[in-house]
Parts: C-alpha cells; structure tokens; sequence
C-alpha cells in the first residue's frame, strides 16, 4: 500500500531541520520503502515540512517509517499525518 507522510516543523525549527538533514537523506534512500520524497516550502522557498511517499505492507510499517526519522527523533515536527494514499498519475 502507498502511504502518504505529511509533516509540519515547528515555527523557527530550520536550523534543526539543517542539522538533521544528511541522516534524515540516508534514513530515507536506506529504508527501501520511500517512493518520493522533499520538502515542504513556505511562502519565502524555506523548508517548512516534509512530504514523502512510501510503499509499505500496511500501515504499522508506515509507522515504523515514521518513528525511525532522525527529523521525528530531534523534534523538528509540530505534526505528521499519516494517509493511506492512491496513486492514479505519474
């Protein structure tokens, strides 16, 4: 199944999304489960979130994803949503 991650920084979080970044990148290409994945952007083109596309058994392993990232890990995020997603372009 594809599920779609949403995640929203905390206000002012920036600097810990820049010092997170590098094992954030290896976490994401290391799992084998992300589809796609980048950045958010604010009105400014400053990172400000997360989208990523994973392809997983079910939702439980969704998040396992979500509980191993080194961004959830140093409390760069105000929230993560999780949604069962259905690809039909692209």
């Amino acid at each position: 199944m594809r599920v779609a991650l949403r995640a929203k920084d905390k206000a002012g979080a920036l600097q810990t999304r820049l010092d997170n970044r590098e094992a954030h990148v290896a976490y994401l290409k290391a799992s084998g489960v992300v589809e796609m994945a980048g950045p958010l952007l604010d009105a400014a083109g400053e990172m400000c979130g997360s989208l990523i596309i994973l392809e997983v058994a079910d939702m439980a392993a969704a998040e396992i994803f979500r509980d191993g990232d080194p961004y959830g890990q140093a409390g760069l995020f105000e929230s993560v949503t999780l949604d069962a997603w259905n690809k039909v372009i692209g």
